[in-house]
């Protein structure tokens, strides 16, 4: 991890100038001047991007889903779109601890996209939030309830702020969700076909206030709307109040009101965005919403696969066979894997193998992942490399899931290949599900394919 150092912390100096006012709504702000100056533990400065997407996280008591919703916002991006956009995950905590065990978790996780600068993670300054103990109760809310949405006024804010100048479109987004597949160009190309300009902001999602875009220009002043009020009411409602103020007569009706607040809000359907995380940000809170117009996710993608003989340890459940989905036909279930357990893909002529990538867990179960499982390959000329005989044979290994995902390049000094395996070497986790998605191969004689796509619905360790 790094500290902001030279430019672009004097940059960041700048987030105060960008909101003067703020002094005014957070007093207590005055005996610590720069404490509206972010801490960036990971990130890059990039700017100049088309797509900013916000996701603040704190510290759960339950499940956290914060790696889950990276994977399905990173899940098929395209190189130009990674390079076209920025997403920072905020979180939204004072104790210097647990802000360093998220980066640390997500460069892990995340190593080319931290150093990239796709990714950014951000906190605030130990002095930004005010005493809540002193909150009024309001709208017949508990004060822990009023405490939870009032620092989660002052989240997005800060949030916004820091964002503004990252580029031209923010979407605020949540940790808990999953992406649509497609999401990024279908916005873009959403925004570039509208008939007018003149809106507020854009909803790729009904719940809350997920998926919500705003041109990046905007940003100051509707931060300054919600810290104005960050004390009154919940978020979605200072939006709403926003839009009010904006659109409507006071000498006409509600009706009149929420057909010009219309013309401000524009909605996509279906939904790109949908909210899974059961356990809210708020102890002791179940979030059981779900967004009717999220529609279905397809569980696989088929892809056209090179002959290849195919053997597995593990036995399929019903229709859903390793063949079928080596042809494109369905998703390969596979039932208990234990130590040892393997799919073995054999060429029936030796190939050229030079880059592999294997996912596991789908669009809606990306925390269903292969765990301790590796991936080696077969050799077909042994003798002119130098290796160690064992109880394996000569595969050689080449790499292994981390989070889920194993990626990597072949050496050239193992070309052609006869076989690539993946073999579970233990199981050691918790977790209780696991879902399997494979995904491609590349380069095959010099030809770029995609080699399978599985997907395994979940296993229940036992």
């Amino acid at each position: 991890m790094w500290s902001v150092e030279g430019p672009i912390k004097r940059n960041l100096s700048l987030l105060s100038s960008r909101l003067p006012n703020a002094y005014l709504y957070l007093p207590h702000l005055r005996d610590h001047p720069d404490s509206l100056i972010p801490n960036v533990v990971l990130g890059q400065g990039r700017t100049g991007v088309s797509l900013v997407l916000g996701i603040p996280t704190v510290k759960r008591q339950k499940q956290s889903y914060l790696v889950s919703t990276l994977n399905s916002l990173l899940y098929d991006l395209s190189p130009s779109e990674r390079n076209d956009t920025v997403i920072i995950i905020f979180v939204a905590e004072t104790d210097a601890e647990y802000v360093n065990s998220v980066a640390e978790l997500l460069e892990k996780n995340f190593p080319k996209d931290v150093h990239s600068g796709l990714l950014e993670v951000v906190s605030p300054s130990q002095y930004f939030y005010p005493n809540f103990s002193r909150l009024r109760e309001t709208f017949g809310d508990s004060k822990e309830r009023v405490k939870w949405r009032t620092k989660q006024n002052l989240d997005y804010s800060f949030l916004m702020l820091y964002a503004q100048e990252k580029g031209t479109y923010y979407v605020q987004l949540e940790d808990d969700i999953v992406a649509n597949p497609g999401y990024s160009q279908t916005m873009k190309t959403y925004v570039r076909k509208l008939a007018t300009d003149d809106w507020m902001f854009l909803e790729f999602s009904q719940l809350g206030f997920i998926g919500k875009m705003f041109r990046a220009s905007d940003l100051p002043m509707i931060a300054e709307f919600f810290l104005m009020f960050y004390k009154d009411k919940p978020i979605d409602w200072l939006l709403d109040h926003i839009l009010w103020v904006k659109a409507c007569n006071p000498e006409k009706d509600a009706k009149d009101c929420n057909l010009q607040k219309g013309l401000l809000k524009l909605r996509y359907k279906p939904s790109l965005f949908q909210h899974v995380g059961l356990h809210s940000s708020l102890p002791g809170k179940l979030q059981k919403l779900k967004d009717k117009d999220f529609g279905k996710v397809p569980l696989f993608t088929a892809h056209t696969n090179p002959p290849a003989e195919l053997s597995s340890s593990l036995k399929h459940y019903q229709q859903h066979t390793l063949e079928r989905a080596y042809n494109g036909q369905d998703f390969f279930w596979g039932l208990t894997p234990t130590a040892k357990d393997f799919i073995l893909l054999s060429f029936p002529q030796p190939r050229t193998v030079t880059r592999y990538l294997f996912r596991s867990g789908n669009i809606e179960n990306n925390g269903d992942h292969f765990y301790n499982t590796t991936v080696s390959v077969l050799p077909s000329d042994v003798s002119a490399m130098e290796v160690t005989l064992t109880a394996n044979g000569v595969f050689m290994f080449v790499g292994c899931f981390v989070d889920g995902v194993a990626e990597g390049q072949i050496d050239a000094q193992m070309q052609p290949i006869s076989a690539l395996r993946l073999l579970v070497q233990r199981l050691v986790s918790l977790e209780k599900h696991v879902t399997f998605l494979p995904s491609s191969l590349s380069k095959l004689k010099g030809i770029s394919v995609n080699l399978f796509t599985i997907t395994m619905c979940p296993w229940y360790l036992q």
